[in-house]
């Protein structure tokens, strides 16, 4: 239940935050027994019990508020290699919908309708579907059937979409079998072309451009996950043609993307953003190089969507992220 997720969670933070200055009290009177100095109890009690409500209200507030906000964000990349029929071709890049994060499909639909109402010429997914259940993602299959664009949903797997944290599975073949259903669910019933270390192809006259996207792979950063993507088979006679890849760890960027491929936009998620924002700053930075929004390097970007859905039951300055890439021809 989801009430037990927000209090245990309140009870781990809360306990951490109100020992520290309990911690630093006891340090201190041990020494002022040493020097028979008296270290007063109250200034640290009461800043133990403001940190303890402090910490209490942001989770309160990420539960109940936080994690139902959506922010659309919007990025233009212009490039030379954008072919000229292309130009003005909206993608919508989202990500983590970790939709047996919701426990009301009308909170998920809010989040589609807000999607579908940016009229996009195509809607490209990273990843994670799901935390690890297959049965919250039936609970929401209206939902998902309605999110739209002009050509269509195109998704790839994330971490969680191999189950490899849920306990039915035992090993990597039934984890694999498990993730191969949730690709046929997503192709057959949803309607999307789920890309497993493939690509596709979307033509406008005698233009092309092409969307390449792997299996998870984790490129050395954060902490480990199931390596399944494979680059260079995504890849695979692509050469000259403008190509956005898909790739649910932000890590592959540096480890492989960059050296290995000619891919000038690379979408990935699976950070979060850590799911709190303090002004601005992510604690996912003290894991990942590339974590948070747009990077550029060489003409070429990585953007890192913070995701809709949630791993732990609350947002705090970090809404659900819709981002809306233009691509521009430069003349």
């Amino acid at each position: 239940m989801w009430w037990r997720s927000v209090i245990w969670t309140g009870v781990l933070f809360g306990t951490f935050a109100w020992l520290v200055p309990n911690v630093l009290w006891l340090l201190s009177w041990l020494i002022g027994k040493l020097f028979t100095y008296r270290v007063p109890y109250a200034p640290f009690g009461w800043t133990a019990l403001s940190i303890l409500l402090l910490i209490w209200g942001c989770l309160v507030y990420g539960h109940f508020l936080g994690r139902f906000s959506i922010e659309v964000n919007q990025v233009e990349y212009v490039s030379h290699d954008v072919p000229k029929a292309f130009d003005g071709y909206k993608v919508i890049h989202i990500s983590d919908l970790h939709v047996d994060s919701f426990e009301d499909t009308a909170d998920l639909q809010k989040f589609i309708d807000k999607v579908n109402a940016q009229n996009a010429d195509i809607i490209l997914f990273t990843g994670d579907m799901t935390t690890g259940s297959m049965e919250g993602i039936k609970l929401h299959e209206k939902a998902l059937k309605s999110l739209k664009a002009k050509e269509g949903v195109l998704s790839v797997l994330g971490n969680h979409d191999f189950f490899i944290y849920d306990r039915e599975y035992s090993n990597d073949q039934e984890r694999c079998a498990a993730a191969d259903r949730l690709t046929q669910y997503e192709r057959e019933v949803l309607g999307w072309r789920v890309l497993r270390n493939e690509s596709y192809q979307i033509s406008k006259g005698n233009d092309s451009i092409v969307v390449a996207g792997v299996d998870n792979i984790n490129g050395g950063q954060g902490f480990q996950t199931i390596q399944k993507g494979d680059l260079s088979k995504a890849m695979a006679g692509l050469d000259g043609i403008f190509t956005l890849l898909m790739t649910h760890d932000p890590s592959h960027w540096q480890a492989e993307v960059l050296p290995k491929s000619h891919a000038q936009i690379t979408l990935s998620g699976h950070t979060h953003a850590a799911q709190v924002r303090l002004f601005g700053w992510s604690f996912a930075k003290l894991s990942f190089n590339e974590c948070d929004g747009r990077y550029d390097q060489d003409g070429r970007m990585l953007y890192v969507n913070a995701g809709t859905g949630c791993t732990a039951p609350f947002r705090i300055g970090c809404p659900s992220e819709i981002t809306v890439i233009t691509l521009k021809n430069k003349n």
